[in-house]
């Protein structure tokens, strides 16, 4: 491998933090993209799955992509992830209705997903054990940074700009970083499987013309459409997608022929078939059984409304769905000769132990990054999103701060103690959230538990990253660092689903013994301040209860830790004068 471990660990970086900022660059973008799709602003819901489409390529390919990693390689796994992120830009800035945009979403999903495994096995390939602690700390960092960084970035394009430039800025970036990466993994040399460099001048041709047609396709420039002439090229054929006009169908035959080159050519613009290759050789069967799995478990609770529902209306088929797939996954990893996970990868307790801590962390976190804002607009800031989501920075700003510290501690102290330590701090935090009431956050004392419980979170991500790659096997780093990001994320998922339904129970305890409005509004006929007040002290009531949950759910994670990950082995050890024997 060629180039600076520091800077080709730096690029990979970037690559992360900005794929991380696209994850939360959608919550301010959301409302314009639903009304380019034509979907109004009050029915909200039907916009869902433009956030679950980027969460399901998000997660449920990434033990794939992980398994890829190991066998093809880590920066070709960077670069292909950073095309796909690119791809699934430019898919999303040309989208026009709601099938494109959750298409684009899945895409960049799938290729932002897949840098983060891909740069934590980077990280293991680098750096011996005892000096990885400092660059997992950086790139747990960057991740989390990102969810501070995609708000402000997604809200500065939009006061200059239309939401589609966010997605463009990614296409050119994206592009830019694979190049870059590339460049400096061969050094500017050619690549040992295709000799001399070339250029597929055909492939370029049919992505050109296809693109230039696409692009016609979705702009529907008003002068050629009604042009006399230019306007038939804009008139579909049979039925009525634009896909079936002229231009659209010179699209999609340029679209095919590109794929077929990219197929059969020698020396591809993309090696389709190299890639193809590669899946299967890290059981692309397995991972599609898997990513079923847990597509289902994703659809059932990322489609619901986590403030006043447990699962979405379908939500029980989705998980009967996932169980049935998470049984064909076992039947096969017992069958298979190969499987993606291979038999005895996570055989040590820390290795497993790992997945299961970074489930229950991601379960605690998913009570801050939800409820924090929740609480803020029940309380004080009733009338302004923006405000109540600043509230949030203030935890955000403090978890990359946490992170680069736990990686730094991981070189000098036992990994299971800081995790652990990390965990109380935010168990401490969502204590202290749980006694908030209805004034508490007008004041600067609320500041100190948002910022503990940030800091600890982020000391405990390095230490959990530095366990598995620890106590894994080189040739499944890529697999057991997705397998890290998977069970965090799935915590979140089902962390999100328990404390709603131990939080709505209190609600609905508290608002069970509420009298009637009209007694309460001295007779009036419609809902009074008082009445108000009365299911706003309820609604904290609800929050309050999630909030010391999620403290439990801290202090479990704290108690694996120490117990699992008992003997990994990521300090430096100290240096002894050498002796001639």
């Amino acid at each position: 491998m060629s180039g600076s471990p520091r800077v080709l660990l730096g690029l990979a970086a970037v690559a992360v933090a900005f794929a991380a900022a696209d994850t939360y660059v959608v919550v301010l973008a959301l409302p314009d993209m639903m009304e380019s799709a034509g979907i109004p602003i009050d029915q909200l819901q039907r916009g869902a799955p433009i956030v679950s489409g980027f969460l399901l390529g998000y997660v449920a390919m990434l033990p794939l992509i992980g398994r890829m990693a190991d066998l093809r390689g880590r920066v070709p796994v960077l670069v292909g992830a950073l095309v796909l992120f690119a791809a699934g830009s430019l898919v999303t800035t040309a989208a026009y209705d709601l099938p494109s945009l959750v298409a684009g979403r899945f895409l960049q999903g799938v290729g932002g997903g897949g840098l983060v495994p891909a740069t934590l096995a980077l990280v293991a390939d680098l750096y011996p054990v005892e000096r990885r602690g400092v660059p997992l700390g950086v790139v747990s960092a960057v991740q989390e940074l990102g969810s501070v960084i995609g708000p402000l970035y997604g809200a500065l394009v939009l006061a200059v700009s239309d939401w589609r430039v966010i997605f463009a800025v990614n296409l050119v970036v994206g592009l830019a970083l694979a190049a870059a990466l590339r460049a400096l993994q061969f050094g500017g040399e050619p690549h040992p499987r295709q000799g001399p460099a070339t250029f597929d001048w055909a492939g370029i041709g049919c992505a050109l013309v296809g693109l230039a047609a696409a692009g016609l396709v979705v702009l529907q420039p008003t002068t050629l459409v009604m042009d006399v002439t230019w306007g038939r090229l804009f008139v579909p054929v049979t039925g009525s997608t634009r896909w079936l006009t002229p231009l659209g169908l010179v699209a999609l035959v340029a679209a095919l022929l590109f794929l077929v080159r990219c197929w059969a050519a020698r020396r591809p613009l993309v090696d389709l078939r190299g890639w193809w290759g590669a899946a299967l050789h890290a059981d692309l069967p397995g991972a599609l059984f898997l990513a079923a799995g847990l597509g289902g478990v994703i659809l059932a609770f990322a489609t619901a409304d986590p403030r006043i529902e447990v699962f979405a209306p379908q939500g029980w088929w989705y998980l009967l769905a996932a169980a049935v797939a998470t049984g064909v996954f076992v039947w096969h990893l017992r069958t298979e000769t190969a499987p993606i996970v291979p038999r005895g990868a996570l055989r040590r307790t820390p290795a497993w132990g790992s997945l299961l801590v970074s489930f229950f962390v991601g379960a605690a976190l998913i009570a801050a990054l939800i409820d924090i804002p929740i609480f803020a607009r029940t309380t004080v800031y009733a009338d302004s999103q923006l405000d109540a989501a600043l509230v949030l920075v203030r935890f955000l700003v403090a978890l990359p701060v946490g992170a680069v510290a736990g990686g730094y501690l991981s070189r000098r102290y036992a990994v299971g103690g800081i995790t652990a330590a990390g965990m109380v701090l935010a168990a401490v935090g969502f204590v202290q959230m749980s006694r908030w009431d209805l004034t508490s956050l007008s004041g600067w004392p609320a500041t100190v538990p948002l910022v503990v419980g940030g800091f600890g979170f982020g000391l405990a991500l390095a230490p959990v990253n530095a366990a598995v790659l620890a106590s894994t096997d080189a040739a499944v780093h890529g697999l057991a660092s997705a397998g890290v990001v998977v069970a965090r994320m799935m915590g979140m998922l089902v962390g999100v689903s328990a404390l709603t339904t131990i939080g709505l129970r209190r609600y609905y305890a508290e608002t069970g013994d509420l009298p009637p409005p009209l007694q309460v509004c001295g007779g009036a006929t419609t809902r009074c301040d008082a009445f108000d007040h009365l299911l706003r002290e309820a609604g904290i009531a609800q929050e309050q209860t999630v909030f010391a949950g999620a403290a439990v759910l801290a202090l479990v994670a704290a108690v694996l830790a120490v117990v699992l990950f008992r003997g990994v082995r990521t300090r430096a050890l100290p240096s002894r004068p050498w002796v001639d024997p």
